[in-house]
This record gives structure tokens, C-alpha cells and sequence, in this order.
């Protein structure tokens, strides 16, 4: 699925609250940490790690393209 972001990158916690996979900014450690989490192949990552746009995120078995909004 592709998901549009405004600027160049998004931080990981702000990305799974933008998916509605959390409600809350304070959830996204514990979402982190107990969940099989990969950007661009990298794992090991933290709620301020930056997604950058054309990345592609992986959330357990669900496929997310990040791509930049030209608006």
C-alpha cells in the first residue's frame, strides 16, 4: 500500500499512528518492540527513527511504500 507523507521523511511512531495501527504517540514504543518491524531491511529501530520517502516498511506481514506528497 502506498502512503503519502508531507516533506522528505516521517518518524516511525508518527507513521504507525498515521496508518491507525495505534491511537496514541505513547503507544508506539511498546508497538515497536513487540512487533517484526523493518525499514528499507534495516530492523532494531525506534520510535524517532526516520522513514524517509521511497522507503518501503514492513509491519509484521503488511507492506507499506512511503512516497513523498507533491501537493
Amino acid at each position: 500500500m502506498k502512503v503519502k507523507i508531507q516533506g522528505k521523511f516521517i518518524k516511525l511512531g508518527q507513521l504507525i499512528k498515521k496508518l491507525n495501527i495505534i491511537d496514541t504517540g505513547g503507544q508506539a514504543k511498546y508497538f515497536i518492540e513487540t512487533h517484526n518491524i523493518r525499514v528499507n531491511n534495516d530492523e532494531g529501530l525506534k520510535r524517532s527513527s526516520k522513514v524517509w520517502a521511497n522507503s518501503t516498511v514492513w509491519i509484521d506481514d503488511q507492506v507499506f511504500y512511503i512516497v513523498e506528497d507533491e501537493r
